[in-house]
């Protein structure tokens, strides 16, 4: 379990938001291919972030998320495309797990500083926080838009501090993506995976704190 720690800086998607919420409302129009779609959207979104860092190129968020559901449409024939406006405006809306309002309440209770880092654009994240019903328990919900580059670049990772005006010790980083868990220990954060589904670890040498099955295990 990880030491309690005064800021607390949480990812957002896959972390607080579950990310395949918005197929799965969907499911029963979209039909068996509805995993399927998800995935793909998925790591289409993850993917371009990637590569579009590595190119020293940026685009908004929300577009590689649009492409990135393209892509998974032109992939999943069997699915009518009518769909996508309707996925669209529920990625606007995603479920925030069950854990997450009393786990943001709790830290805040204890006297933490809370905080988003995410890859997300601004306004996907005010959709989102407000949705979740969840922004009178952040301090600061901070968007790579301001340096225009995705994690893991160190220069993502570095907003924390000169945003919320914290010491790197300070921070514990929460993230459900290995990568990003990477990312910021490569940085200097103490950080904790969320690794809900029980996937076998990596980057051995970039190892979390503390790796936890939910946000309930918070200290």
């Amino acid at each position: 379990m990880p030491d309690a720690h005064p800021v607390v800086v949480f990812d957002a998607f896959g972390t607080l938001f579950d990310v395949h919420s918005a197929v799965a409302r969907n499911a029963a129009t979209i039909g068996p291919a509805s995993v399927h779609l998800s995935e793909i959207w998925r790591a289409k979104q993850l993917e371009y972030t990637w590569t579009l860092s590595l190119m020293g190129r940026w685009e908004p968020f929300w577009r590689l998320t649009e492409r990135a559901l393209d892509q998974a449409l032109a992939r999943s024939p069997e699915v009518d495309p009518i769909v996508r406006d309707t996925l669209l405006a529920s990625y606007r809306a995603l479920d925030a797990y069950g854990e997450v309002p009393r786990t943001l309440a709790r830290l805040r209770a204890r006297g933490a500083r809370t905080a988003i880092l995410s890859n997300g654009d601004e306004g996907m994240l005010a959709d989102a926080v407000a949705s979740a019903g969840i922004g009178d328990d952040l301090d600061a919900v901070l968007s790579v838009d301001r340096v225009r580059v995705f994690k893991t670049d160190p220069r993502t990772y570095a907003l924390v501090e000169a945003e919320l005006g914290c010491a790197r010790e300070d921070v514990l980083f929460v993230s459900s993506n290995r990568w990003d868990v990477a990312g910021a220990v490569a940085y200097g954060f103490a950080a904790a995976w969320v690794n809900r589904s029980g996937a076998p670890d990596e980057y051995a040498d970039l190892a979390p704190q503390a790796t936890i099955a939910d946000l309930d295990a918070l200290p």
